[in-house]
């Protein structure tokens, strides 16, 4: 299979007809679907925005490479599409998007489906090419521009091959490139990176980490002999084995835009020198990239997408044998008993108890895992099972976790002078005895304070009223809209669901109910502005708007995303001042919520739900009337 075989002509469009982002990706959807290429559009396309949330694949000098491996592709394809006047497609250089390459890939994508994708992915770094497709004006003429192209540079690696020498008086480093989906950005990173490097005089060998496996994998001998490193990568490489070596460690979109500046910093001598741990199990502990702020949040967010299914499910099922006691009748003399009294409401609040009990040790366990890998479990649980049972709560789990995770790599520096015959025990013995025992100690000083001060944030929880609930619900609501998915948007969920491990006696937690109408709002404003104001969207937008009132009620916070990405200084502030608005008033009324999650699918677990559902709506009718009097209308041809 050759890239001729995946541009096929009967899916190109030449004049692509949107004049926004989402409405490009609905066009090439829809081309894909009406040409019997994928089986399902809303999966295809789910897989399409999904990856857009992580960064744009809008690459910059006016490409843009949207792409999607998943079960709804039918055969492996890339559309090819053409804009006349450009769209703003959020690239990596602000500037509009010319060229468009939808890749649509099977599932199971063969080894040659993907080395056909990697080799149009490379072809498209070289401008001469660029400037030849945006002059084509038929599908014939953009298929042969290919297909010479592709001669052309096998030619040209052939000829390489043939002469390559090493010349160990030149510079010579190493890199590796890695994007999510490894199936277009990995390689137009690596042949960046190799172009830049010949042109500067500098030897490089690029180790690619996508679809198909690692491939030209660096050896013990490539990374002695290298000068420095580059990591260019959104997603975790294995990079223990460039311990010692000057490193610059960056997302893979700076491989593809910014090679020089990478391999200048690379061989500056000013590259921070990478610690490892001593493991190569892919950690990148000690890694010389960028804020600590970033790991620490990763190391978070690695700790709480664990422990969210044991809450969600966990706290559901403990919800629903309250919610069975109540339809059951429980005497007034038992109602301390709610919940448990019933036989079948003590079946579900026996297993979703034993879900919900794992939470803190999960969060603990996966903050450490992150990192210190495997050796952080086993001291992260059990900081988490302390934190629990000596009534520090979530905040003393999320602590104990990065305390564990640190104790364990200070042993690895403890430990790093032991023969090399002992490194089967250090991990197996020496990392777990000595890790718990000084990680428990320390958790049992640490829990005083962490009690003290859980137990005053349980007290003014408990306590929440007039001005203040009204204040907390309108700034997690807001939270919720502020970046729709994002670390901000995280951050206020998490606190929401730390709340329900003490509140579920009361009857539920005031702030996961705000914290839900918050996320309900967006999508469901999308769908108000959509019907109000159907001259400032496209048709396939407001056939988008009907699909977000589904995902609102489902508390899906992220189908708003399309309309904000599109749109940002408009969309985003009119979702967070209906969002707040949606907060602050369940935090008025005090309504509580007994369920971590399911929006309108929990609402008889809510102590209000009509009322609840009510602010909800006013929420979303305030944002999607100002998003949709701020909107601009659409432009006439």
């Amino acid at each position: 299979m050759n890239i001729k075989d995946l541009l096929v002509k009967n899916v190109m469009i030449m004049d692509l007809q949107a004049t926004d982002k989402a409405g490009a990706i609905d066009e090439m959807v829809q081309k894909l679907y009406d040409e019997g290429r994928i089986s399902d559009i809303k999966t295809y396309k789910d897989g399409i925005l999904a990856r857009e949330a992580q960064t744009s694949t809008g690459l910059g000098d006016g490409i843009a490479m949207p792409h999607a491996k998943n079960s709804a592709v039918k055969e492996a394809t890339v559309l090819f599409a053409k804009s006349k006047n450009g769209i703003d497609y959020q690239s990596l250089d602000g500037q509009p998007a010319y060229l468009f390459f939808m890749i649509a890939a099977p599932e199971g994508a063969n080894d040659t489906h993907l080395q056909a994708l990697a080799a149009l992915s490379r072809l498209l770094i070289n401008p001469d090419f660029v400037a030849q497709l945006k002059q084509a004006q038929s599908p014939d003429e953009v298929q042969n521009l290919f297909q010479a192209a592709e001669d052309q540079k096998e030619a040209e690696e052939q000829a390489e091959a043939e002469q390559e020498v090493k010349d160990f008086n030149r510079r010579y480093i190493v890199a590796v490139t890695a994007c999510p989906t490894g199936i277009a950005h990995t390689y137009m990173a690596e042949d960046a990176l190799k172009k830049k490097a010949k042109e500067m005089g500098v030897d490089i060998k690029v180790e690619t980490n996508g679809s198909e496996g690692i491939k030209n994998r660096l050896t013990a001998e490539d990374i002695a002999r290298a000068d420095a490193v580059i990591v260019a990568a959104d997603k975790k490489v294995e990079m223990n084995r460039f311990d010692g070596k000057e490193l610059v460690n960056r997302p893979v979109s700076d491989g593809i835009r910014k090679p020089e500046e990478l391999i200048d910093l690379a061989l500056s001598g000013n590259a921070p020198t990478f610690r490892g741990d001593g493991n190569n199990t892919g950690s990148d502990e000690g890694s010389a990239d960028g804020s600590i702020g970033s790991r620490i949040y990763k190391d978070l967010m690695n700790g709480v997408s664990h422990m969210l299914p044991f809450v969600v499910a966990g706290g559901i099922l403990i919800a629903i044998s309250f919610m069975i006691d109540q339809f059951m009748g429980v005497p007034q003399e038992s109602l301390g008993e709610l919940g448990n009294y019933n036989q079948a409401a003590q079946w579900f609040n026996q297993i979703g108890s034993a879900a919900f009990g794992f939470m803190l040790p999960i969060l603990a366990g996966f903050i450490a895992s992150s990192i210190a890998d495997r050796p952080g479990l086993v001291v992260g649980f059990a900081a988490g099972a302390l934190a629990n049972a000596g009534g520090a709560g979530f905040l003393g789990a999320l602590v104990g976790g990065f305390l564990g995770g640190y104790v364990i790599v200070f042993l690895r520096k403890v430990f790093k002078g032991l023969p090399k015959s002992l490194d089967g025990i250090k991990t197996i013995l020496f990392y777990p005895v000595f890790g718990l025992l000084i990680t428990g100690a320390l958790m049992l000083l640490i829990n005083v304070p962490m009690k003290a001060i859980n137990d005053g944030l349980t007290g003014f929880l408990d306590g929440l009223s007039g001005t203040n609930a009204i204040l907390l619900g309108a700034l997690l609501g807001g939270m919720m809209a502020a970046d729709l998915g994002g670390p901000i948007n995280k951050a206020a969920y998490v606190f929401g669901t730390a709340t329900l491990a003490t509140t579920v006696a009361e009857g539920g937690s005031v702030v996961m109910a705000a914290v839900m109408a918050g996320g309900m709002v967006p999508p469901l404003a999308i769908f108000i502005a959509t019907r109000l104001f159907k001259g400032k969207f496209t048709k396939d937008q407001e056939d988008a708007g009907l699909t977000n009132i589904v995902m609102g009620l489902s508390f899906v916070t992220e189908g708003a995303i399309p309309f904000a990405a599109a749109d940002p200084l408009r969309a985003i502030p009119s979702f967070i001042a209906g969002s707040a608005l949606a907060g602050g008033l369940v935090g008025a009324f005090g309504i509580k919520l007994l369920a971590p999650h399911g929006g309108i699918f929990v609402v008889l677990l809510l102590s209000h739900p009509l009322l609840y559902l009510l602010f909800i709506v006013i929420g979303a009718i305030v944002s999607g009337v100002i998003f949709g009097l701020l909107k601009q209308p659409i432009k006439q041809d």
